[in-house]
């Protein structure tokens, strides 16, 4: 995949070097990120402009609150992002604030996947440097690229599959209790961990699971014929009837089959 900076608009690319020069005159920080579709080409005159704004965490940079802060102040009066909010329907700069600091979060039982691959893997992998003042990004690709320790791994492949599994066996009881919106709400999030857990198998970060799903799936991981398999996997005939059951045993057909148990797979 080539990542270099894509801007749909003037007014994309106005209101990044303009956001670059606020932040770096401004603040102590270690670099400024383009991430997201105007990172990999994607983007269209409707999208966002996505930055990541990276600081360290110690003394020695500007905190996140500071940053945060100076950014909406920065927004209400710059004329370069004013103009980006009016160059599409949705094009509103979404940033966001780090420290580089990556900790799996405790999960809900029933909420589909964590955040904890997609927010390496945008940042490092998928993300384009627009600045930089330390080595300190570098680092973190040095720890974090091309995927973490097999270690932590393994490990969060058995979680997410247990997460997988736990919304599946789900379904057949709330199908029997006529709960069918419920079913397949589990459904759709056991679909999206097993997206998570097919990268993790696969020692890939992933770009977003409601989405881009082909680039990720067809052209990322060279899987084609699994995309073929998804783009059916929602395609119900009778909604109050037993096919999201039948469905849910098709998720974990996949799972099984793309992203074995650790130690099936060893």
């Amino acid at each position: 995949m080539k990542l270099q900076a894509s801007y749909p608009t003037p007014e994309h690319q106005t209101a990044a070097d303009a956001i670059v020069d606020h932040f770096v005159s401004n603040y102590k920080i270690d670099a400024v990120m383009l991430v997201n579709s105007c990172a990999r080409g994607k983007a269209t005159r409707d999208s966002c402009l996505d930055i990541v704004v990276l600081a360290r965490p110690d003394g020695s940079r500007s905190p996140l609150s500071t940053l945060e802060a100076g950014w909406q102040e920065f927004e209400r009066s710059n004329q370069a992002v004013k103009a980006l909010y009016k160059a599409g329907r949705y094009s509103v700069v979404h940033p966001d604030f780090l420290d580089g600091v990556f900790v799996p979060e405790e999960q809900e039982e029933a909420a589909g996947p964590d955040g904890f691959e997609l927010g390496v893997g945008n940042l490092l992998a998928y993300g384009v440097p627009l600045w930089e003042g330390s080595d300190y990004l570098a680092q973190l690709k040095g720890q974090w690229l091309p995927y973490y320790s097999e270690d932590l791994r393994q490990k969060r492949l058995e979680r997410v599959r247990w997460f997988c599994l736990n919304n599946l066996h789900h379904i057949p009881l709330y199908i029997e209790r006529g709960l069918y919106f419920q079913s397949f709400d589990r459904l759709y999030n056991a679909y999206q961990e097993f997206l998570q857990a097919l990268f993790i198998a696969r020692r890939t970060y992933p770009i977003a699971y409601n989405k881009w799903i082909h680039e990720q799936v067809a052209e990322i991981l060279g899987l084609p014929e699994l995309y073929e398999q998804l783009t059916h996997l929602f395609e119900i005939r009778k909604f109050e009837s037993a096919e999201i059951a039948d469905k849910a045993r098709e998720v974990e057909d996949l799972l099984d089959k793309y992203a074995p148990h650790p130690n099936a797979a060893a």
